[in-house]
């Protein structure tokens, strides 16, 4: 059986060492466009903070591959799948064949439109080596400006902050992670930025770059100008599928796949950033890129890709972020929509700075915001995870000291 895996993130990694247990003998090709081994992506904003060293982020030893006996293609992307010839095919020309093949080629920054962005120190934040860049950059730098209010420009503002820096935070949205929080709980992250140092400015996008050779400030849509040395561009990210043929493939936002992993393509499975997987809360097909999920689809694809069917329940948004003096837990669907099927649960105490809330559908609970009240997150997510229905009152699952015994009676 010949195994071909386009990728080498956590997604990659996983399969290939699933297919390996299961398959001793399979010829497994790796082909992936970053040059670094396989390390921690998550941990790369501790590396521009200064919190982690280089040596920290790799996930697995040198002798990796050779351990998995895995042809690994490095450095190298891939530009076309063939599905009816069953070939991939590099940007160097190198063409490999597969009867299986993995499509987890993670994602990319989401681009922006603007004038000049040709000038240097302007960056993205997805890998390591574009943060080793802007850590050769920094000597030079007193003032970012951080381009976007999700996961990665908030990282990136804390990083640069306690690097120093006089750090400017520019949102689209109202408030930051307005993906990962609601309202209330972003006004409270919003508040605790600004009390550190960190200016913020909300809905306002960036329209053009001022500069010789190096940025030196970037104009606003409000028609105002933020002067800046360092730019990080982190508006999100989109799936890395410029290769994938849409006529063969089906392709939503992410390659869509089944309770499998695999694809509208017989024999070609996608796992991780790459994947539109069914979503447990919103209960629709979703792009969840977070590492655990991605770990989750790796391994199983390469499970199935080896013979052994496995299924894949369905991936949950969730995160966990320490925030200055603020520790921030959401899961599932924390903004629903104005519908009769949710009920939402909210107290907030703003002399503790605490705030919960609980978002039911019908008898499942399916989304959670808990902000320096985190106590029985990991119980609440285990809920929105398993579909369990909930017997008690709704109220008692407010309360801190909740804990998962006073389910039992309805559950067993």
């Amino acid at each position: 059986m010949q195994y071909v895996i386009i990728g080498n993130g956590v997604a990659g990694t996983h399969a290939a060492e699933s297919i390996r247990r299961l398959d001793p003998h399979g010829v497994i090709t790796l082909i992936a466009a970053e040059e670094d081994a396989p390390y921690c992506r998550p941990m790369i904003s501790m590396l521009l903070e200064g919190s982690a060293a280089a040596a920290q982020l790799p996930i697995r030893g040198p002798d990796f591959y050779d351990a998995l006996k895995i042809d690994a293609v490095i450095g190298k992307r891939v530009r076309a799948i063939d599905v009816a010839a069953r070939t991939v095919t590099t940007d160097a020309g190198r063409r490999f064949a597969f009867d299986r093949l993995l499509i987890a080629s993670g994602a990319d920054p989401r681009p922006i439109k603007a004038r000049g962005l040709h000038l240097e120190n302007l960056f993205f934040m997805r890998t390591a080596a574009q943060v080793r860049a802007m850590l050769r950059a920094l000597p030079a730098c007193r003032r970012a400006l951080v381009l976007g209010g999700g996961l990665v420009g908030f990282k990136a503002a804390y990083a640069l902050l306690r690097r120093g820096l006089a750090v400017t935070l520019l949102i689209r949205s109202g408030h930051p992670l307005s993906m990962q929080v609601d309202p209330q709980a972003g006004a409270m992250i919003l508040a605790s930025l600004q009390e550190q140092g960190l200016t913020v400015r909300v809905q306002a996008e960036v329209t053009a770059f001022e500069g010789q050779t190096t940025v030196r400030s970037a104009h606003l849509s409000d028609g105002s100008t933020v002067p800046c040395d360092l730019v990080v561009i982190g508006k999100g990210v989109l799936p890395a599928l410029d290769f994938v043929p849409r006529e063969a493939i089906a392709v939503d936002l992410g390659v869509v796949v089944d309770q499998y992993l695999e694809t509208s393509a017989a024999g070609i499975f996608a796992a991780g950033d790459a994947a539109e997987a069914h979503d447990i809360a919103r209960k629709t097909r979703w792009v969840n890129a977070i590492w655990p999920e991605a770990v989750t689809q790796g391994r199983l694809a390469g499970m199935n890709m080896a013979g052994r069917p496995t299924p894949y329940r369905g991936s949950l948004g969730r995160n966990v972020i320490r925030i200055f003096d603020l520790d921030v837990m959401s899961g599932g669907l924390v903004n629903p929509p104005p519908d009769a099927r949710y009920t939402v649960l909210q107290h907030h105490n703003p002399g503790r700075r605490r705030y919960r809330k609980l978002v039911f559908r019908y008898d499942r609970l399916v989304g959670m915001v808990l902000v320096n009240a985190i106590e029985q997150g990991g119980v609440l997510l285990s809920l929105i995870q398993g579909e369990i229905p909930i017997r008690i009152r709704r109220e008692a699952l407010m309360a801190p000291t909740f804990n998962f015994r006073q389910l039992l009676p309805a559950t067993v």
